[in-house]
């Protein structure tokens, strides 16, 4: 029986077949923190999906959200054969459309990945199950063509076209291969020289990591401009010591290993915008690292798309990225404002939640968040709005009107005449609250740095806990950068927290802290960061609570923070 033709179609962004029953999510997934490599499950607590398995589904969702590293987890659950049978957004999506262009255009994987028009989109997620062919998709009743557009015109440089033809070693033409098919799928004319990278895929989040990067590096790669690294996932010098499992501290250290290999500055920190060599408003960037991303663009005012893992060192392998996304300046402009009605004596925890609800709000969009410039931000105020933000929204940057560099003029200097605008209830606030406190009075761990805490933090808590020592049934990790771990030696800083019982760890970052580096007792976690309160659960398998920095400092103390909310929300 001939199946209804639905009007507006698909477009094939990476050519496959498939067929398998469909896995519909009106809601996007990070799959970094939100899916299990080894398995295919989704371990996002927070999540609709959360324990369905996605091998072999034809998986449709609105777009990707969160980390830059799902491009990483996706090739490997395509290598390890556990991977969706293809993917569909609504959207624009780069994270796992650069996962699957990866797999297709260096180990011969083929996945489909289309873009659907609203009604078929919609359409596709009532059906049970899908079949893709070249040329159309068929579902129960339902014919959805798809189209294949002519690539667009994109100019090349006389240095572009010579990598693309092997002048400058296989590795940059691999490299810019990769760089020049993102650029023709997100419709970018041509391509733009960046000043420096940051890489996030030295993270060992999967196999499939390690096998991209030493095989980039057996081919001679260099890096063309200055690039630094993300936190990696031990402690460089002293995983060993610290009983880490070879099986798990001999790859992630052979990662690290290989982007240092290629040219790559072993900074080892998720938070760059805290080195020397952070950039100045208005220049063009290459980073990864969703955190870094948003708060490069947001509060310094740099250039950069959300580049996905493995996208980020082809970039800094030719010193070139496409010109297209948030690169342009008409795309920075804000889709859509969020009105906030700033409470009486917040205190710190508010910035961290505040991002993950305008993150929910405008999970597509930039944001302009409205109503929040009489509590005069700080720089670890934006940091964490910044980080949380990143967690729920797939956008690569927001404003902050009055206090961020494009917004210094409330509300209508970063948008668009006609915007949509959004109120942000007390109602949504606190029900965010409660989601990311779904854990129990008794703490076990407390854990700062995630992001990496800066020199600032690390005062803060020092001076919180003023010499006083922690609970001997609390452990409390705080991981920082090596430039801010020598810094804070330098002031005394280091020294207070030591006294006070508490482990300063360098190179890596919460959210892939290893065990029993992570305390293999641990039962329940506090956090003052909403990012680590969001990916947590899923990565430890822990309850994982937010709070104040008083929060944090109260549970290293006695080992015991009331489940309640703050006066500031009550």
């Amino acid at each position: 029986e001939a199946g209804v033709m639905v009007s507006f179609g698909a477009r094939s962004i990476l050519e496959g077949s498939a067929s398998g029953p469909v896995v519909a999510s009106a809601e996007a997934l990070s799959f970094w923190g939100g899916v299990d490599p080894a398995s295919g499950r989704v371990i996002d607590v927070h999540h609709p999906l959360v324990g369905t398995c996605l091998t072999g589904a034809i998986l449709t969702m609105p777009t990707s959200r969160g980390s830059c590293t799902g491009s990483g987890v996706l090739l490997d659950l395509i290598l390890g054969n556990r991977a969706p049978a293809a993917l569909v957004f609504r959207e624009e999506e780069d994270v796992l459309t650069l996962g699957a262009l990866i797999a297709a255009a260096m180990f011969d994987r083929p996945l489909p990945v289309l873009r659907l028009g609203d009604e078929a989109f919609a359409a596709l997620a009532r059906a049970k199950s899908v079949r893709i062919g070249p040329d159309g998709i068929e579902a129960e009743g339902l014919s959805i063509p798809v189209s294949h557009p002519a690539p667009g015109a994109l100019a090349l440089s006389p240095s572009d076209r010579a990598m693309l033809d092997g002048a400058e070693g296989e590795a940059a033409r691999q490299a810019m291969r990769i760089v020049r098919a993102m650029a023709l799928q997100q419709g970018a004319a041509r391509l733009i020289d960046v000043a420096q990278g940051h890489i996030d895929g030295c993270i060992y989040a999967s196999p499939a990591n390690l096998t991209f990067a030493e095989k980039m590096a057996g081919m001679g790669a260099r890096v063309r401009v200055p690039t630094t690294m993300n936190a990696i996932s031990v402690d460089y010098v002293d995983w060993r010591a610290q009983g880490v499992d070879p099986g798990f501290g001999d790859p992630a250290a052979r990662l690290a290993d290989a982007y240092v290999r290629m040219g790559c500055k072993p900074t080892f920190t998720c938070a760059p915008y805290l080195l020397d060599s952070a950039p100045h408003a208005g220049e063009a960037v290459a980073w990864a690292e969703s955190n870094a991303v948003v708060f490069a663009n947001s509060v310094l005012g740099a250039r950069t798309a959300k580049h996905p893992d493995f996208l980020d060192l082809c970039i800094a392998l030719t010193g070139r990225a496409p010109l297209s996304g948030v690169y342009l300046a008409e795309n920075r402009k804000a889709g859509v404002i969020l009105d906030f009605d700033l409470p009486d004596g917040i205190d710190d925890a508010f910035w961290p939640l505040a991002g993950y609800v305008a993150g929910k709000a405008a999970p597509d969009r930039i944001p302009l968040l409205a109503g929040l410039s009489a509590a005069r931000p700080s720089r670890d105020d934006l940091k964490a709005l910044c980080a949380a933000f990143g967690t729920t929204s797939a956008a690569p940057m927001l404003h902050v009107a009055g206090v961020t560099p494009e917004a210094k003029n409330e509300a209508e200097g970063s948008v668009e005449q006609g915007t949509e605008r959004i109120a942000v209830t007390s109602a949504d606030m606190v029900a965010a609250w409660d989601e990311l406190n779904d854990g129990p009075e008794t703490i076990e761990l407390v854990a700062i740095g995630s992001p990496h805490a800066s020199l600032e933090e690390c005062r803060a808590f020092a001076a919180a806990l003023a010499g006083r020592r922690r609970d001997r049934d609390v452990a409390v990790i705080v991981t920082a950068g090596r430039a801010v771990i020598e810094a804070a030696r330098a002031d005394g800083t280091l020294a207070r927290l030591e006294a006070s019982g508490v482990t300063v760890l360098p190179d890596l970052c919460w959210c892939s802290i290893p065990e029993p580096v992570f305390p293999v007792r641990t039962r329940a976690v506090m956090t003052n960061s909403g990012k680590y309160a969001h990916y947590g659960p899923g990565l430890s398998g822990r309850a994982v609570r937010l709070g104040s920095l008083a929060d944090c400092t109260l549970a290293a103390l006695t080992g015991r923070v009331p489940v309640r909310r703050p006066n500031w929300l009550s």
